[in-house]
């Protein structure tokens, strides 16, 4: 099967190539991102990338939009559902991208992060995947993600220490700051 796969970093995109070319699956990967502030976080993310999907021999399409107006704009009435937001945007546009350039099936490296809303990021792009006209490939790789992190930091992988957007930046730092203070 031919999986347009959407890859949100370097770091979570290792196992789940690694198993979906295991499963004899052709994977290409696919960059959008807009959600990743600030910008030297978003370029240092995707640098990362390309120097792994070189390394691999993954092709990769990017849609190189550093989205901060927009994600901003459309998650900053309602903070505490912007992954809703973040993942209809991601999953739609990989949707698209992957029925107009002809792939059997879509899926992304967001589902191996223990870390992300799991069922909710499933229902949305079992919905989109319908909505679109093109199959959603689910499969649950969260039980390889710490197998994945080892790897990249053998490598080495850049690694980040938040998912993305700016307000998961403040969660993480606010987190560590009342540690801290404890």
């Amino acid at each position: 099967m031919r999986i347009f796969l959407h890859i949100c970093c370097a770091p979570c995109s290792v196992m789940v190539i690694k198993k979906l070319r295991e499963q004899n699956h052709d994977v290409t990967g696919y960059w959008y991102n807009p959600n990743i502030h600030p910008y030297m976080e978003y370029k240092v993310r995707k640098e990362a990338l390309e120097g792994y999907a070189t390394d691999i021999g993954l092709d990769l399409v990017e849609n190189d939009v550093y989205g901060l107006r927009m994600f901003v704009e459309h998650v900053a009435k309602d903070l505490n559902n912007r992954c809703m937001f973040c993942y209809e945007e991601r999953i739609r546009k990989t949707a698209i991208e992957a029925k107009k350039r002809g792939f059997d099936a879509f899926s992304s490296t967001l589902l191996i992060s223990p870390y992300q809303k799991h069922a909710l990021l499933v229902e949305i792009a079992d919905r989109i995947g319908k909505e679109e006209g093109i199959p959603f490939y689910y499969e649950d790789f969260r039980p390889f993600f710490y197998e994945g992190r080892k790897i990249a930091k053998e490598l080495p992988l850049y690694m980040q220490k938040y998912c993305g957007c700016v307000f998961s930046e403040e969660e993480r730092y606010l987190g560590e700051k009342k540690k801290k203070n404890n």
